[in-house]
């Protein structure tokens, strides 16, 4: 059997973006410094570039889950334009101070810090824990990497690349 590939697992808002509070439309789009790069690096190395966001802003009924994954496919293409590919994506839209009842669970087995978005990445892209690891921002996203098996970066802000290049030496 052939081992699986290499993932990054990518926090999005305060990583990859700016984290503006609930950004879902168009202009609160704001790449962080050296994100694409970093990407794209990534990408050069070899590496699948997974984001694994908790969106709670879908169920406090801030936006709508068709807006999230507008956004989300948005954020995509203007990395892609810049030559950086996300392969997948993954957001939970569950949390316990729900407002619309739809999205309400006291504790969602994809919400980090459960590792739930990392372990089905894990599963429906044949990733390689043992070669993967996660950059965040949060406690959240180092627990959920913990909870996953795979190793977790803390991404204090700055530019992305820059912390990429550190962590990767090259």
């Amino acid at each position: 059997m052939t081992s699986g590939v290499p993932a990054v697992f990518l926090d999005r808002d305060g990583v990859l973006i700016e984290d503006t509070g609930y950004p879902h439309l168009e202009e609160d789009l704001r790449l962080a410094p050296g994100a694409a790069e970093a990407v794209r690096r990534l990408n050069q190395l070899g590496y699948l570039c997974v984001v694994v966001t908790n969106q709670s802003g879908v169920a406090r009924g801030l936006f709508s889950e068709d807006q999230m994954k507008a956004f989300n496919a948005l954020l995509v293409r203007r990395l892609a334009a810049k030559g950086a590919i996300i392969g997948a994506v993954y957001a939970c839209p569950f949390h316990a101070e729900a407002r619309d009842p739809r999205y309400f669970h006291a504790d969602h087995p994809d919400r980090k810090p459960n590792p739930g978005m990392i372990l089905r990445a894990i599963t429906e892209h044949r990733i390689d824990p043992a070669k993967s690891f996660l950059i965040g921002d949060q406690p959240s996203d180092m627990e959920a990497a913990k909870r996953a098996g795979v190793p977790g970066f803390r991404f204090e802000g700055g530019n992305l690349d820059s912390f990429v290049r550190d962590l990767l030496g090259h």
